[in-house]
C-alpha cells in the first residue's frame, strides 16, 4: 500500500510540474520593457528556421541554443512548404512547425513566431508558392483579391497548427509578426490592417508586431503594433526609433541583429570576426534592449529552395545551398568561437542565481572513401511525355515549381547565326543534335551566342534550370521561370515546342545505355552506394564536380556548382545509417567525373 501510495505523490508531483510548465501566462508590452506576468523580460533569442534543420536535430540545436544563453528562438515560416500547390497543406515530417515549437517548449525555450507569407530569408521566392504566379491578376503584398484570399487561407492553416501554442492559451509563443519588412517595400498601413486582422481571425489572439530596417520602420510600421526594428544596434538609436513610431514608449526590440551574412554563387564567402559585435552585444543587453540574432544557426537551405536577389542596378544573384551563414553555430550545429565569445558576453547580463548550462560536445565527424558510381543513365533517356505548344511555356505554365525543363524543337540548318533566349530564367545549356555547344547564364547577363547548324533538319534542345526564384525587392513580381518570353535564330521566332519537365521532387529509375556520355557532353544521372561501419556528419567534396544536385538515401542535400564559394556539401549524421547507404548525383555539365569523397570538415571559400 505505501509502495502504491508513493508511485501516485510521484505522478501527482510530475502533473503539476507539466502543467506549472505549461499554465497560461501574460506577455505584454511595457512602457519601457516586455512584461512577462507581469515581470520585466528580456529575450535574448537566435533566429533558425525548421527547414533547415533536419527534424531529427531539432533538440540538439534548441540544446546548443541554452547553452548559448539564448531564452528565446525565432523561426520563419516558408508558405512554399506548407502548401507547395493550391490547396494541399503539409505540416507534417521537417514541416510540422508545431513540434518545432513544443521541442522549444519542453527544453525551455520561448519562441517569436514569424509566419508572414512574405520572408525574404533568402528563400525561394520569399517564401511565396510559385503557384501564385498562375493566378492571372494576382499580385503579391497588395490588396488585390485573389492575393488576400490565397493568403487568409493560408494562415488559417498555419492557425489551426500554432495559435493554440501562444503563451495566453499555455504555449510559450511570446509574439507573433505580421508580414515582413513591408517599410522596405510600400508603405501602404490599410494593407498592413488587412494582414493584422486576418491573424486574429486566424486565432492569434496575443501580442502582435511589425520589423523594418531602421531607415523604413515609419513605412512599415503599422499604429497599435509594436514596431521593431532590424540591422542597427546603437541603444540611443534603437530606442529613439521605437519611440518615435510608439508614442514615445518600448519595449525595445531589434528583431534582426546581424552577426554575418549569406552567400550567393560566384561571390565571395562572407565572415565577419566575432571581435566586430562583443562590445555592440554588451550594450545592447545592458540597455535592457530585446535582441533576435538573425541567424543564431542558418543550417543548409535543402533542395531548390535558395532565393536569389536582384535588382536594375546589380546582376542577379542567386544564394547557394549552404546558409552557414558565419553564424554562431555552424551549418552542422556545432559551437565556433563567435558561440563562444557571445556566450562570455550573454553571461555577464543574466539574472541573478542563474548559471549557463554547459556547452554540449561536437558532434562526431567522418570521412568517406571514394564513392564510385556503378550506374551512369544520359539525362535525356528518361524524359517524361512532352507538353507541346506553339511558343515556350514557362514553369509556370507547366505546373512545375522547381528543378529544369528541357525545350526541343527542329529547324533547318546549313548556316551560323545568333541565338537568343529572351528573357532567360536562369541558366540554360544549348543542345545541337544532342551535342553541348554553349552555356548561357543569366548572372552573367547572357541571353544569346552564335552557333553553327549542320546541314539538314536539326535538333536545337535548351536545358533550362530555375536557380532560385528572387527574393526581395520589386521583382517578386516578376518571378516566372524557364523561358519567359520566346526564342530567337537569325532574327527569325522559333515555333512548335516539345516541353520536357523534370522537376526532379523524385528521381527516376535509371536506364542502362552504351551511348558515351563524354562524348555528348550531355547531363548524366549517377547512382551508387558505399557502407559505413559508423555515422557521423561529413561533408560531400564536390571540387571535381561540375553543376548538380545530391541525394543521400533519398534526401536532397541541395546544389553544388564549381564556381564556389561553396565546394562541398553538409551531410547530417541522422541520414545515414550503419550498412549500405545510396548516393544519387545529377550531374550537368562534366558527366565524366565519377567519385566523390566525404571530408571531415567544409569548404565555403573557394572562388574558381
Amino acid at each position: 500500500m505505501k509502495k502504491v501510495s508513493t508511485t501516485i505523490l510521484i505522478l501527482l508531483l510530475f502533473i503539476l510540474r507539466v502543467n506549472g510548465q505549461q499554465g497560461h501566462h501574460t506577455f505584454e508590452l511595457g512602457d519601457s520593457a516586455f512584461l512577462l506576468d507581469g515581470k520585466p523580460f528580456q529575450m535574448i533569442s537566435g533566429e533558425m528556421h525548421s527547414a533547415r534543420i533536419p527534424r531529427e536535430s531539432w533538440r540538439d540545436r534548441m540544446k546548443m541554443a541554452k547553452a548559448m544563453g539564448l531564452n528565446t528562438v525565432g523561426t520563419y515560416m516558408f508558405w512554399n512548404m506548407h502548401e507547395p500547390e493550391k490547396g494541399h497543406y503539409d505540416f507534417s515530417g521537417n514541416n510540422d512547425i508545431a513540434a518545432f515549437v513544443k521541442i522549444a517548449q519542453e527544453e525551455g525555450l520561448w519562441v517569436v513566431l514569424r509566419p508572414s507569407p512574405y520572408a525574404c530569408a533568402e528563400w525561394e521566392f520569399g517564401g511565396y508558392p510559385y503557384w501564385l504566379q498562375k493566378e492571372a491578376g494576382l499580385v503579391v503584398r497588395s490588396k488585390e483579391p485573389k492575393y488576400l484570399a490565397a493568403y487568409r487561407n493560408y494562415i488559417n492553416a498555419v492557425g489551426k497548427q500554432l495559435a493554440p501554442l501562444q503563451v495566453n492559451h499555455g504555449g510559450n509563443i511570446l509574439m507573433v509578426q505580421i508580414e515582413n519588412e513591408y517599410g522596405s517595400y510600400s508603405n501602404d498601413k490599410d494593407y498592413l490592417e488587412v494582414n493584422r486582422k486576418m491573424f486574429v481571425d486566424a486565432g492569434f489572439d496575443g501580442l502582435l508586431y511589425t520589423c523594418d530596417p531602421a531607415g523604413d520602420v515609419s513605412n512599415g510600421h503599422l499604429p497599435g503594433l509594436l514596431p521593431a526594428v532590424n540591422g542597427i544596434d546603437d541603444p540611443v538609436k534603437v530606442k529613439q526609433l521605437i519611440r518615435d513610431n510608439h508614442n514615445g514608449k518600448g519595449p525595445f526590440y531589434i528583431a534582426e541583429w546581424y552577426p554575418a551574412w549569406f552567400d550567393s554563387w560566384g561571390a565571395k564567402h562572407h565572415t565577419v570576426p566575432y571581435e566586430h559585435y562583443l562590445k555592440k552585444l554588451d550594450g545592447v543587453l545592458a540597455a535592457g534592449i530585446s535582441i533576435n540574432m538573425y541567424m543564431f544557426h542558418g543550417g543548409t537551405t535543402r533542395g531548390f529552395m535558395n532565393g536569389a536577389n536582384y535588382d536594375d542596378n546589380s546582376a542577379y544573384e542567386p544564394q547557394i545551398s549552404s546558409y552557414d551563414y558565419d553564424a554562431p553555430l555552424d551549418e552542422a550545429g556545432n559551437a565556433t568561437p563567435k558561440f563562444m565569445k557571445f556566450r562570455e558576453v550573454i553571461g555577464r547580463h543574466l539574472p541573478a542565481g542563474q548559471s549557463l548550462p554547459d556547452v554540449p560536445a561536437k558532434k562526431p565527424v567522418i570521412t568517406i572513401p571514394a564513392i564510385k558510381f556503378s550506374q551512369t543513365s544520359p539525362l535525356f533517356s528518361l524524359l517524361p511525355l512532352p507538353v507541346s505548344s506553339n511558343t515556350p511555356l514557362t514553369f509556370e505554365d507547366l505546373g512545375q515549381a522547381y528543378g529544369w525543363v528541357l525545350y526541343r524543337t527542329t529547324l533547318t540548318g546549313g548556316n551560323t547565326a545568333w541565338l537568343q533566349i529572351k528573357d532567360l530564367r536562369d541558366y540554360c545549356l544549348v543542345f545541337v543534335n544532342g551535342k553541348r555547344v554553349a552555356i548561357l547564364d543569366r548572372r552573367l547577363k547572357q541571353d544569346s551566342v552564335q552557333i553553327t547548324l549542320p546541314p539538314g533538319k536539326v535538333k536545337l534542345e535548351l536545358l533550362v534550370e530555375n536557380l532560385g526564384r528572387v527574393n526581395f525587392g520589386p521583382y517578386l513580381l516578376k518571378n516566372k521561370k524557364g523561358i519567359t518570353e520566346k526564342v530567337v535564330f537569325n532574327n527569325q521566332e522559333l515555333h512548335n515546342w516539345q516541353q520536357y519537365k523534370l522537376p526532379f521532387d523524385k528521381l527516376p529509375a535509371l536506364k542502362q545505355t552504351t551511348a558515351s556520355i563524354q562524348t555528348a557532353n550531355a547531363p548524366v544521372l549517377k547512382e551508387g552506394t558505399f557502407v559505413l561501419s559508423a555515422t557521423g556528419d561529413t561533408y560531400l567534396d564536390m571540387s571535381n564536380w561540375g553543376k548538380g544536385a545530391v541525394w543521400i538515401n533519398g534526401h536532397h542535400l541541395g546544389r553544388y556548382w564549381e564556381i564556389g564559394p561553396q565546394q562541398t556539401l553538409y551531410v547530417p549524421a541522422a541520414w545515414l545509417k550503419k550498412g549500405v547507404n545510396k548516393i544519387a548525383v545529377l550531374e550537368l555539365i562534366k558527366p565524366a567525373a565519377n567519385e566523390i569523397s566525404g571530408l571531415d570538415h567544409p569548404i565555403l571559400d573557394v572562388l574558381k
